[in-house]
């Protein structure tokens, strides 16, 4: 049986959250929970692209579906942590943030961000799924209960 564990899994669902989240929302929730620390840039924030591929009803051959902007960064705190970021889009204060919050993620700051930063984008996306499942739930059609006019 394969090992299924995975010692960056909850790394890969806060940058997941940070990446998926809209302009401007991971930096108002980090501004709104704690200031700043100092920090080195690594690799300041620069945009670029990078080739999004897909698969024909997910299981087919892999093809180049085409480009996406993103906008990446690294930094580290002056305790030694490092956080990186990859954001879609040109968003370059968003990608700061969200390197911050990857930073302060390895600290004894940890449990407060993610009930102030990460838990609040977690229900906002929770929530703009629901929206998005009923918005196609209410076009759906249900063949079995029309009639067919015959009696």
């Amino acid at each position: 049986m394969k090992d299924s564990f995975d010692p960056n899994a909850d790394r890969k669902a806060w940058m997941g959250l940070m990446a998926k989240a809209p302009e401007g929302r991971v930096t108002a929730l980090l501004d709104a929970a704690l200031s700043r620390p100092a920090f080195t840039w690594l690799r300041a924030p620069e945009v670029g692209s990078v080739m999004v591929r897909g698969r024909a009803g997910g299981t087919g051959a892999p093809f180049n579906l085409g480009e996406m902007t993103v906008t990446r960064c690294a930094l580290t705190l002056d305790t030694g942590e490092v956080g990186h970021a990859y954001i879609q889009g040109r968003r370059k204060g968003d990608a700061e943030a969200a390197a911050l919050v990857d930073a302060l993620m390895q600290t004894e700051r940890a449990a407060d961000l993610r009930a102030k930063v990460l838990d609040p984008l977690a229900r906002e996306q929770a929530q703009r799924r629901t929206d998005r499942a009923e918005k196609a739930a209410a076009t759906k059609v249900d063949f079995f209960t029309m009639v067919r006019g015959e009696d």
